[in-house]
């Protein structure tokens, strides 16, 4: 839909607002698998706004049902609470030349500011859904090892009630349409150790760990779609005149091929059991794993990215550009349910303690914001 005088109006008087609401949450600690005091205060903010029936699940999402009854269709539309910094202290943020740098303050608070806007938007209105209820939610476990664990409890809630689904996460004029699944593990070597000098000879866990990231690291990728693999972290060891009893990797692997997804496991399940049978004691953990896209209805998965690339062109005119990629959209994916990601902020340094939002971005994502929810009201 194509936002009236009304609703423009709105926005432009409530930006100010908005930007305040931004500098605010940025600065609140969010670690994936930590998120309780930004859930506690998007609750509470919500609620003074008028919002009834808002609630934190056993996830830590925060929800704001809006015409939601006990069976009928769903929509929902997310930005994600968590940051993948570790930091539980307030986050350093300041203001300059225009942007607002703070760690994880586009990625993902400037989103869930446009939603929370949108939110209030709706509840002091009370409008209600034209053909099927909304949730709102500003969720949990997006970031690394959160697993999407948010969204998994979206999908485990409401499931196949779920008609569509957008995730708010990342900057204007990208949108996510296919998900990259992957699996991530945490690798452990043991071995017998001892003194550099006096057990010479005896198995270096450190020795075997790097033969075996060695020989992960010969594969040849499949051909099918894209694929990729990464040893991300490795520690262990005692002393420079220590043999190493003990030593670990974290390793990953990446498609957006269940197919090639597949093979890459098979690849990793046969390199571990060829390093067992040498009688090495390799630990192998499942940290994360996040799936593949499904089979969506073409029609229905067009429609949705069309919205997106309306809206992006009505307020920023910018021209959309679709991709592939591990977002809270992997999850509905790959049920069949239709889904993408789409942002509404310009900055930069994602990931990064130097990242920014560009302030004048903000109005622009809001309206993007306003056209995509308001469709269903």
């Amino acid at each position: 839909m194509l936002l009236n005088e009304q609703i423009l109006s709105y926005i432009e008087a409530h930006q100010q607002e908005a930007f305040d609401l931004l500098v605010e949450l940025a600065q609140i600690p969010a670690p994936s698998n930590h998120e309780e005091l930004r859930a506690a205060f998007c609750k509470e903010w919500l609620e003074k706004q008028g919002a009834q029936g808002v609630y934190i699940d056993d996830a830590q999402n925060v929800i704001y049902p809006i015409g939601v009854t006990q069976s009928n269709p769903l929509v929902v539309y997310m930005a994600h609470s968590d940051v993948v910094f570790p930091d539980t202290t307030p986050l350093p943020l300041k203001i300059e030349d225009g942007k607002i740098l703070c760690p994880g303050v586009g990625d993902d608070t400037a989103n869930a500011v446009a939603l929370l806007t949108v939110a209030k938007y709706i509840a002091q209105n009370g409008l209600c859904p034209q053909d099927e209820g909304v949730l709102l939610v500003i969720n949990s476990g997006e970031e690394g090892l959160g697993n999407l664990k948010g969204s998994r409890r979206i999908m485990q809630d409401f499931g196949k009630r779920i008609r569509e689904f957008i995730s708010l996460d990342g900057g204007i004029g990208g949108c996510v349409v296919k998900s990259v699944g992957s699996k991530r593990y945490r690798v452990a070597v043991r071995t017998e150790g001892g003194h550099s000098y006096g057990a010479f000879g005896n198995r270096n866990a450190i020795a075997y760990l790097a033969s075996l990231i060695d020989t992960l690291y010969t594969m040849k990728v499949p051909s099918k779609g894209k694929t990729t693999y990464n040893v991300g972290t490795i520690s262990g060891g005692t002393s420079v005149n220590t043999i190493a009893q003990y030593a670990e990797m974290l390793y990953e692997f990446r498609s957006d091929e269940r197919e090639s997804l597949e093979i890459m496991e098979q690849h990793f399940n046969a390199a571990i059991e060829f390093y067992r049978a040498k009688g090495i004691e390799v630990e192998v953990e499942l940290l994360g794993e996040r799936p593949c896209s499904g089979e969506v209805d073409e029609q229905r998965e067009e429609a949705l990215k069309q919205r997106a690339a309306d809206a992006a062109s009505h307020h920023a005119d910018v021209e959309m550009h679709f991709s592939v990629g591990s977002t809270d959209c992997n999850i509905p994916l790959s049920m069949g349910i239709p889904a993408i990601c789409t942002g509404c902020y310009t900055g930069g340094g994602a990931h990064t303690r130097e990242e920014w939002v560009q302030i004048d971005s903000l109005l622009p994502g809001l309206k993007i914001a306003f056209e995509l929810i308001l469709h269903h009201f």
